[in-house]
């Protein structure tokens, strides 16, 4: 059994994110596990660029409704307790409503190097963030 002490919240960089949002790794094991998580918080209205992972990513909201958009227009809303799923290789964003914070767990694997665990992509557009939402 090991204890690792909290890294320091980093500010989610501008060119991934929309708005403010702040990011605490959580160390995930060591080799061979190539699990990386860390525990998000987003302001109002706060959200990721579109971005894809190789090998997907799993959500957990833990705090506020979530928001997952995908290309073909779907927004589900996530609430506490909720985990959502992103198969490896969908492109989709995830955010805070624009009425309250938003926190999540997120966990995805790191794969093996071959290609890139996350591939970020352009920024979702004020139309894309609100269209129909599926609760």
């Amino acid at each position: 059994m090991e204890i690792t002490a909290p890294q320091p919240t980093g500010k989610g960089p501008a060119e991934h994110f929309t708005g403010d949002v702040w990011v605490d790794p959580v160390p995930a094991g060591s080799a061979p596990s190539r699990a990386q998580a860390a525990m998000v918080r987003f302001s109002p209205g706060a959200h990721t660029f579109w971005h894809r992972h190789a090998l997907g990513q799993t959500i957990h909201v833990v705090a506020g409704t979530a928001l997952v958009g995908a290309r073909d227009g779907r927004i589900c809303e996530a609430r506490p307790g909720d985990t959502v799923n992103c198969p490896g290789g969908e492109d989709h964003w995830h955010g805070a409503t624009p009425e309250s914070f938003m926190q999540h767990l997120v966990v995805s694997d790191t794969g093996d190097g071959s290609v890139p665990s996350v591939v970020w992509l352009e920024p979702v557009t004020d139309s894309q963030y609100s269209g129909p939402r599926t609760p």
